[in-house]
C-alpha cells in the first residue's frame, strides 16, 4: 500500500518540479517536505500543522488533498493519540480548628463596625444643634450689602443755546476707484456658423507581439509554470503572485523557471536574446536582440 509521501513524490515528478519550487508555492521549510516525503513524521510538528502542510502541498499542484489526507491518517493503522487530560491535585483542606478561628474574627469586626458607626452617629446629634443655633442668632438684615448713593450735585441753570452760523454747501466727493487690472488679449470671437475640428486623443497602439501570445497562450490555467531559455546574457525582471520579485543577468546557455498561482509580471532587458514557455507551450519572440521590454503579464489579462 502506497505512504502518503509516496504519493506526494509521485505527483510532484508527475508535474516536473523540485522541493524547492514546492516550497517557494507553499512557504513551507524544505526540510519539513523532504521529511514529509520520507514519512519521517517523528522530526514533523503537531498533526495539525502537518496536515495543513500535506493540503498546501497538494494545492500548489493542483490535485485535491483528500487522497493523500486520508493515507496520512490511516498510516500503517496509527491513530492519533487521546489528548493528555493532567489532573491538578485539590489543594489540602485547613484544619479543624480554623473555622472557629475564622468565625470569632468575623465577629470581632462586626462588633467593631458597629461601635465606629454609633461613634459616628452620635458626633453628627451633638454637633447639628450648634450649626443651627449660629444660623437663628444672625441679626435682621446682615449679610445684605447696600451699594452707596452717590451725592448729587446742584443742579446749574444752562445758558441758551447760542445761534448757529448758516451750514455752507460743501464740494460732493468723489469716490476713488481701485485700478483696473490688466488683461490679456483674448482671443479673436468664432464667427458663427464656423466648424470647430477638435485634435482627436492618440491611442496607444499593442505591442505587435501580443496576438501570438495571446494565441499561443490561450486556455492555461494555473499554477502557471514559465521557463526561460536564454541564448545571449539578458537581464530577467520576474514578479510573482506573493509580491515576490527576481531580477539578474543570465548568462547565455541558462534556463530559469519560476512557478505561480497568479499571471507573471516579466521585463527583459533583451528580448531576442530569451525564448519563453509557459506550462510547455513556446512563446514567439517578443523583439529582436537589444530590445527592452517591460512588465509583460504572462499568460497576458
Amino acid at each position: 500500500m502506497a505512504s502518503v509521501g509516496d504519493r506526494l513524490r509521485e505527483l510532484r515528478q508527475r508535474r516536473g518540479l523540485s522541493l524547492e519550487e514546492i516550497s517557494r508555492a507553499t512557504r513551507v521549510a524544505s526540510r519539513y517536505l523532504e521529511a514529509l516525503e520520507a514519512d519521517r513524521f517523528s522530526t514533523l510538528p503537531a498533526p495539525v500543522f502537518t496536515r495543513g502542510f500535506i493540503r498546501a502541498y497538494c494545492q500548489a499542484l493542483g490535485e485535491s488533498p483528500e487522497e493523500a489526507l486520508a493515507l496520512y491518517d490511516g498510516r500503517d493503522g496509527v491513530t492519533p493519540p487521546p489528548p493528555r487530560v493532567t489532573v491538578v491535585p485539590s489543594p489540602p483542606t485547613p484544619a479543624a480548628d480554623s473555622e472557629p478561628r475564622s468565625r470569632s474574627a468575623v465577629l470581632v469586626s462586626f462588633v467593631l463596625l458597629v461601635i465606629l458607626g454609633m461613634a459616628l452617629f452620635a458626633v453628627a446629634l451633638m454637633t447639628q444643634p450648634a450649626r443651627e443655633d449660629r444660623v437663628d442668632r444672625r441679626p435682621a438684615g446682615e449679610g445684605l450689602a447696600l451699594a452707596p448713593q452717590a451725592p448729587t450735585a446742584p443742579s446749574v441753570a444752562e445758558p441758551p443755546p447760542m445761534p448757529s452760523a448758516p451750514a455752507m454747501p460743501s464740494a460732493p466727493v468723489v469716490p476713488s476707484l481701485p485700478p483696473r487690472p490688466k488683461t490679456e488679449a483674448a482671443p479673436p470671437p468664432v464667427p458663427a456658423g464656423a466648424v470647430v475640428a477638435l485634435e482627436p486623443a492618440r491611442a496607444t497602439a499593442p505591442p505587435p507581439w501580443l496576438p501570438d501570445v495571446q494565441a499561443a497562450t490561450g486556455g492555461v490555467a494555473s499554477p502557471y509554470r514559465l521557463v526561460a531559455h536564454v541564448s545571449e546574457a539578458t537581464w530577467i525582471r520576474v514578479r510573482t503572485e506573493d509580491g515576490r520579485i527576481t531580477e539578474e543577468t543570465v548568462p547565455a546557455g541558462q534556463i530559469r523557471e519560476w512557478v505561480s498561482n497568479r499571471p507573471f509580471v516579466l521585463t527583459l532587458g533583451n528580448a531576442g536574446g530569451v525564448t519563453l514557455e509557459l506550462n510547455g507551450r513556446t512563446l514567439p519572440p517578443l523583439g529582436p536582440s537589444g530590445t527592452v521590454i517591460s512588465r509583460i503579464v504572462l499568460p497576458p489579462q
